[in-house]
């Protein structure tokens, strides 16, 4: 399944993390403050100016940044869509 980011997000550092903050008021949950960490940006910035992205894009991008296995980077990514599902960041494509 394709995915792509919904715009309007802005991802800014805060110490060992980072903060997805909404650059539009119809945007912003109040409710949740959404923090990504260090792989979870990385992944961010590599897709948040593609037109559509799947699991394996991501899936591929941890291979090429980190020393894990293929299984290990495919679980990892599914949770990262997951959350971002969750987060309403992304959207189908």
């Amino acid at each position: 399944m394709y995915m792509k980011v919904i715009s309007g997000f802005a991802l800014r550092p805060l110490g060992n993390e980072y903060l997805l903050i909404a650059e539009s008021v119809n945007l912003v949950n109040f409710n949740a403050m959404i923090t990504l960490n260090e792989s979870a940006a990385y992944l961010w910035r590599n897709v948040a100016e593609l037109e559509c992205f799947d699991e394996q894009t991501l899936v591929d991008l941890l291979l090429a940044e980190y020393e894990v296995s293929p299984e290990q980077a495919r679980e990892d990514a599914g949770k990262t869509i997951a959350a971002w599902r969750d987060a309403k960041l992304i959207t189908d494509c």
